[in-house]
C-alpha cells in the first residue's frame, strides 16, 4: 500500500494520446515521483512524449522536484502549435 499523496494527473494533446486517457489519479510526493509512476503505467510512447512537455501544478509551472499533495492537479502540456491566417 502506498502511504504518500495522491494527485490528479491531467494529460493534453499528444500526452493524452500516448497515455490513452485524459486524466488519472496517481501517487507521488513530488512531480518527478508522479511522472515515474505514470511512465510505468502508460509505457514507452508516453515516456517518449514527456521531454517535450511542460508540467504545471495547480495552474503554475513546476519542476520535477516540486512537492505535491492530495488533491493537487498536475497537468502535462505538450507544445502547442498554431496556425497563421
Amino acid at each position: 500500500m502506498y502511504d504518500g499523496f495522491v494527485a490528479r494527473l491531467r494529460l493534453f494533446a499528444s500526452a493524452r494520446e500516448a497515455a490513452g486517457t485524459s486524466q488519472e489519479t496517481l501517487p507521488g510526493t513530488t512531480v518527478g515521483e508522479l511522472l515515474e509512476v505514470a511512465k510505468r503505467k502508460f509505457g514507452a510512447n508516453f515516456e517518449a512524449v514527456l521531454p517535450t512537455c511542460k508540467v504545471w501544478v495547480n495552474g503554475e509551472a513546476a519542476e520535477l522536484g516540486a512537492q505535491i499533495g492530495d488533491d493537487d492537479e498536475v497537468a502535462i502540456l505538450p507544445p502547442v502549435s498554431g496556425g497563421d491566417r
